[in-house]
């Protein structure tokens, strides 16, 4: 009887933890007008295949989609967060049952955070100061969820690791 409650328990362990990658940022994509993805961060494993065929078609959806919908998009069995900032889009990949507009205010709190890094940011800044981009979004997604919403903090940290380069 015990035997057969441990390995219930068990498998119900497996389960809750396998679920966990399913309610989280699948992954972020910043791409330009002509498609050109100037930065991507997958938290779930895709071939290279697979990460081509996903951000020619988010590419291809998001660039179509006329500006008086909605920035929420369906993606196969998951849901595009889009957000429009000059010639850049900032695109989310979240699990269907995830709020919208959290997400939908992280990438303005993201640009936000590049913003008064780079002091006016624009496209060139991330292409040429990846890895300073890199340790931003690092510092505000960790595994795919949110892990800090202060901007004084996250600057504050991204300017001490600034310094150690």
């Amino acid at each position: 009887m015990l035997r057969k409650f441990f390995s219930r328990r068990r498998c119900w362990r497996r389960s809750a933890r396998a679920r966990a990658w399913w309610l989280m940022i699948q992954f972020i994509l910043l791409q330009n007008r002509q498609g050109k993805t100037r930065l991507s961060k997958y938290y779930r494993t895709y071939t290279d295949d697979e990460k081509i065929k996903i951000e020619a078609e988010i590419h291809r959806i998001v660039t179509t989609r006329d500006q008086k919908f909605t920035n929420f998009v369906e993606f196969k069995q998951y849901k595009l967060i889009y957000r429009r900032y000059a010639g850049l889009f900032f695109t989310l990949c979240v699990d269907v049952n995830d709020n919208e507009l959290v997400y939908f205010e992280s990438i303005h709190l993201f640009v936000e955070l590049l913003d008064q890094f780079f002091g006016n940011v624009c496209e060139l800044d991330l292409v040429f100061n990846f890895n300073k981009v890199y340790m931003i979004l690092d510092e505000f997604f960790l595994a795919g969820e949110v892990q800090e919403t202060s901007k004084q903090t996250i600057l504050h940290r991204v300017q001490d690791l600034d310094k150690l380069e």
